[in-house]
């Protein structure tokens, strides 16, 4: 398929029943390659990013899921199948937004297939860190299916034309589990810097910001404990759960509007994550307002941190160490730099490697 203007674009993404980074970068796919449509196992407009409804969202035909209401993962043993049992999608190009499960969608003849990888299934090959927060249920669901599941999703990786990583900790993991080599495109800042701002109530400028999903493997429980430590500083927490209890230095805010968190990433001191990340959307985010970032070093924050320029490191993922990075941390940094990194990710950017591996 050559470059076209017509091109026919479909995007499939997992499910859109949050708002993280995945769901983000789903979008920004559908976007920058003006797709036909997009299909999901769950939508939840109330749940994930409003860009959705800018798309034609297409649920999986299921009946199936419906019993799982908003949340898939309790339909961990019964997803593949429903991927794949879907009629083959004819287009161009199908591009797989997928964390384990929409790889496995198929197409008809002649369509690409083209999967963006953000981690192989983390509850096949990482389900400790992933079932922290999903309880015995989601461990004794892949103690009985994982072995199937993992054959399955094996195969599922193997009907790809072209498989694309989120980071080069990813394409190390793509090689390890499925023995392919994929190329690295990595993700988007999708935030709108330009939008308007709305500042929290109750907060001031100069804390230090963390921005999560409610997952167990987010760490907000050492950040908890660190700054517990340090009563003089000050941790806003977007998004994710902090086990109690929580000091009166943290502030947890859970969801908040686009407009707030483009506040909160304007004027906070800084990003601080020691969180296990795939890529680590986050601190770029933060970079395009000018906020270096203070993050674990390792993961996909190899990527998207460069040490000196967009922001510093923590060790490891102890309260220790994070004490030691934040005492140690200079308001020094360069703002043209931090910005200059946060260019090299840019939706123009992703959009013309995308564009050029899709044929659109």
């Amino acid at each position: 398929m050559g470059s076209n203007d017509a091109s026919r674009i479909v995007v499939a993404h997992d499910y859109f029943t949050q708002r993280g980074g995945a769901e983000r970068v789903a979008l920004e796919l559908a976007g920058q390659l003006h797709a036909e449509r997009v299909v999901t196992a769950v939508y939840r407009p109330e749940l994930t990013f409003d860009r959705a409804r800018d798309f034609e969202v297409r649920e999986l035909r299921s009946r199936i899921l419906k019993p799982f209401g908003s949340d898939p993962r309790r339909a961990l043993p019964v997803l593949a199948g429903v991927w794949s049992s879907q009629e083959p999608v004819e287009a161009d190009a199908v591009v797989c937004s997928s964390s384990g499960w929409a790889h496995g969608l198929p197409v008809a003849a002649g369509t690409r297939k083209i999967v963006y990888c953000h981690n192989p299934a983390r509850w096949l090959y990482q389900s400790d860190d992933y079932t922290t927060s999903t309880g015995f249920a989601a461990r004794a669901a892949i103690a009985v299916f994982g072995p199937r599941l993992r054959k399955w999703d094996a195969a599922a990786a193997r009907s790809a034309d072209v498989y694309v990583a989120n980071s080069t900790s990813v394409a190390r993991r793509i090689r390890e589990v499925y023995g392919i080599e994929a190329e690295v495109v990595h993700p988007p800042v999708s935030v709108d810097v330009d939008g308007p701002q709305e500042p929290v109530p109750g907060v001031e400028p100069g804390f230090f910001l963390t921005v999560a999903r409610p997952r167990g493997y987010k760490g907000t429980e050492v950040l908890r404990d660190a700054f517990a430590r340090m009563p003089r500083e000050r941790l806003v927490v977007v998004g994710a759960d902090v086990p109690a209890p929580v000091p009166d230095n943290v502030a947890t805010l859970g969801f908040v509007p686009e407009a707030q968190l483009r506040w909160l990433y304007a004027h906070a001191r800084a990003l601080v994550s020691v969180s296990h990340e795939d890529f680590g959307l986050t601190p770029v985010e933060a970079n395009a307002f000018g906020t270096p970032a203070l993050v674990l070093r390792a993961g996909g924050f190899l990527d998207s941190t460069a040490e000196g320029v967009s922001g510093t490191f923590i060790e490891d993922d102890t309260p220790t160490a994070v004490i030691d990075a934040v005492t140690d941390f200079e308001d020094d940094f360069d703002r043209a730099a931090v910005l200059a990194h946060a260019a090299r990710f840019s939706p123009e950017v992703f959009g013309d490697r995308m564009r050029r591996i899709a044929g659109a």
